[in-house]
């Protein structure tokens, strides 16, 4: 992947937390913070899913990743928060629309049902598709409330 130092906010819950770990390794060309957890003991992931929001949303981080069992619980934590738009991402190709039209900001990566390999290739692809805007713009800034 090409490195521009991007920042990336990355958290998990006990399901997520070994791919956090592989993901940690291969985002080598961007600055990375680990919001937790640093175990694989059982957590309750909002406590994880909320400072990584918060720390895209107050502008410190550009993208979250966060990862958990489904990423169900991991999204709708971090879309609480008005600034974010976090999409559950199961393959590239939804990885790249949640970019392209949506303008995403903090990735879900359901870890029990992608392989490591899958999980590398949504992240790549998050991180490098551009929001397209135009006709989308105006949706995007409908959804906060």
């Amino acid at each position: 992947m090409s490195g521009t130092k991007i920042k990336i906010a990355i958290g998990a819950d006990h399901a997520g937390f070994e791919y956090k770990e592989l993901l940690k390794d291969f985002l080598q060309d961007y600055e990375v913070k680990d919001f937790g957890p640093y175990t694989a003991d059982s957590v309750d992931y909002p406590d994880f899913a909320h400072p990584v929001a918060s720390a895209v949303e107050n502008g410190e981080f550009t993208y979250g990743i966060l990862l958990c069992g489904s990423a169900n619980g991991v999204a709708i934590t971090a879309n609480k928060h008005q600034g974010i738009r976090a999409g559950l991402c199961w393959e590239k190709e939804v990885a790249s629309l949640v970019r392209l039209h949506n303008n995403a900001n903090v990735l879900c990566i359901p870890a029990r049902f992608v392989s490591v390999a899958e999980a590398k290739q949504i992240t790549e692809t998050f991180l490098t598709t551009t929001f397209e805007g135009g006709r989308h713009q105006n949706r995007v800034e409908k959804i906060s409330c």
